[in-house]
């Protein structure tokens, strides 16, 4: 059942008190069981079916009996969208005003939108944690949009709404200029420039995409001092709801819970834990990929393959409630079909 409560998060206390700290943090990740995916491998091997004919559907059960434990579980399922304002809408980035995104939550807390109808079908727990509407984030073509302390709270904020208890977390975002920030992340981190990673978010016309892609360009040289720390690139080019899925996803991992990303922003929102540290980032997969130009390359870059290639672009954790039904469906395949012996079915001849 969906429960679309919502929550402040700037209260959380905060795990990490320097960028020294959660590098640290982000450093030392406790490793998957291996021991309890090859078991569900084995198991696979003796069920019903020629070998490995239920394609991605064996592995993602590996997956998470390897993040989750053994025998894996989808009995608590938490949708966390993480809502924040962004600085750099004033350059005439998003169609849409500011106003938005708060008008947003309150359609998320009263039942209305679209991740709450996705939510309740796949028999989530829905949250919407709001993180200082009213006070946006810095314009990121000037300074940083975040400071040292104010990314540390945010990450914070993210990293202590998991619950230990849930067996799989789905990452969402909802902000207005988000996807600019998401881009100038992914150029900064990747490589490249406004043209390559802007997309049109929300719907901006040619004028306000080549307004997006100046304000990214922009951003990239003011900050060219750090573009080797992708901690601070998140603070510097980020927004507040972009660090909280950061801290969502370091603390799923050190919780060892699985976790399915949604679309372009959250994708970026993550991107930087596996700069710093390689494997970061695998217990995680991709909920989808999204329609915004550039989420394809970014999921390629950080070796991620969608589960979903719908043509959504909505956010909101859309897509990865979405794929959550495939996780189900998996898992049921898993553990409710007969093996070869429990069927009295022959087994291929050797």
């Amino acid at each position: 059942m969906t429960n679309a409560a919502t929550a402040s998060g700037a209260a959380s206390p905060i795990p990490y008190q320097s960028f020294a700290q959660l590098r640290a943090a982000c450093l030392d990740l406790p490793k998957g069981n291996n021991a309890a995916a090859d078991a569900v491998l084995a198991r696979q091997a003796q069920l019903t079916k020629p070998p490995g004919s239920l394609g991605r559907l064996e592995d993602i059960v590996a997956w998470l009996a390897k993040w989750g434990g053994n025998p894996p579980r989808l009995d608590q399922v938490d949708v966390l969208v993480f809502a924040g304002n962004h600085g750099v809408t004033a350059h005439g980035v998003s169609p849409f005003p500011a106003a938005v995104t708060a008008q947003m939550v309150a359609t998320f807390s009263a039942g209305g939108a679209a991740i709450n109808q996705l939510a309740e079908t796949a028999s989530a727990t829905l949250r919407v944690i709001p993180l200082d509407l009213d006070t946006p984030t810095a314009d990121l073509t000037r300074e940083p949009a975040m400071d040292e302390a104010s990314f540390l709270a945010a990450v914070a904020a993210g990293y202590n709404t998991v619950r230990p208890e849930a067996d799989l977390i789905c990452l969402g975002e909802m902000g207005i200029g988000n996807t600019t920030s998401a881009a100038a992340i992914s150029a900064a981190l990747f490589g490249g420039n406004g043209a390559q990673w802007a997309g049109r978010g929300t719907g901006v016309d040619d004028k306000g995409l080549a307004r997006k892609q100046a304000a990214i360009d922009a951003g990239l040289a003011r900050h060219s001092a750090i573009m080797d720390d992708p901690l601070r690139i998140a603070a510097a080019l980020g927004g507040r709801e972009l660090a909280a899925i950061m801290g969502a996803t370091l603390a799923a991992r050190q919780r060892h819970i699985p976790v399915l990303l949604d679309g372009f922003v959250c994708t970026a929102a993550a991107a930087p834990l596996a700069k710093v540290r390689a494997g970061a980032l695998d217990h995680v997969q991709a909920g989808h990929v999204s329609a915004e130009a550039a989420h394809r390359a970014l999921l390629n870059a950080l070796k991620l393959k969608p589960l979903l290639d719908l043509g959504m672009r909505l956010g909101e954790a859309s897509g990865a409630a979405l794929a959550v039904s495939i996780l189900r469906a998996a898992l049921a395949c898993h553990t409710g079909m007969a093996t070869f012996a429990e069927a009295g079915v022959a087994n291929k001849s050797h």
